[in-house]
């Protein structure tokens, strides 16, 4: 697919960019990153996805694809020559999809609610933050990765928010080590790999972004 066109509307702090950006690095798919400025949306993000005008969009010879657990699982069926990163099997891979859908309803949407929300909200988003980690490390088990020897769809769904991490802990003043040593170590092996660590944002530098945005929603 030498003749293919492929570019990356995306927004550098963005978990749901550094998947697509993860999953285009395990199958070595040459492509143009175009950051975007949500405040100041291009023509191409709204004439690309005009639905949700959301990022990331993934644009292969003109064409979009939309929502980053969609086009991960696009990039795993057009680059069909490298690594799969959803198994073949059609149980396992409703299993696979599964525990990324939880990724979006529960690391997502608590992780948020760790930053956004006080007192005793913050508390139980806290509460149900670390089980959900739990249930993940249960689902693990002794892999090294989700998708076994190797990464696959749940890691490249689940990975891209320990960037976040360092932010929930010190806005929501907890430590996930000490309640989930397995998930932080998961994290760390999976950074051992150049295609993860390059796509992964630095903690630091995600947690001024947010401290940025909490200013700017009165959040304090």
């Amino acid at each position: 697919m030498a003749s293919d066109q492929v570019t990356l509307l995306d927004f550098w702090p963005s978990p749901f960019g550094m998947r697509v950006r993860l999953a285009l690095a395990e199958k070595g798919v040459k492509y143009e990153y175009s950051e975007e400025d949500l405040r100041n949306k291009s023509a191409l993000l709204l004439q690309m996805n005009p639905v949700n005008k959301q990022i990331p969009v993934l644009v292969h010879n003109g064409k979009p694809v939309c929502e980053s657990l969609i086009i991960v699982q696009y990039i795993d069926e057009v680059w069909k020559d490298s690594a799969p990163l959803l198994p073949s099997d059609p149980y396992q891979r409703a299993q696979s999809r599964f525990w990324a859908d939880f990724v979006d309803k529960k690391i997502y949407d608590l992780g948020r609610k760790i930053w956004t929300k006080k007192g005793e909200e913050q508390e139980a988003a806290k509460k149900d933050f670390i089980d959900s980690l739990k249930l993940m490390e249960g689902e693990l088990g002794d892999k090294p990765y989700f998708g076994g020897e190797t990464i696959g769809y749940v890691d490249i769904a689940l990975v891209p928010f320990y960037s976040w991490f360092y932010a929930y802990e010190t806005i929501g003043n907890f430590n996930i080590e000490a309640e989930c040593p397995k998930m932080i170590a998961y994290c760390k092996r999976c950074l051992q790999k150049e295609t993860v660590s390059k796509a992964l944002e630095d903690p630091q530098k995600v947690y001024d972004f947010v401290l940025m945005l909490m200013k700017k929603f009165g959040i304090e």
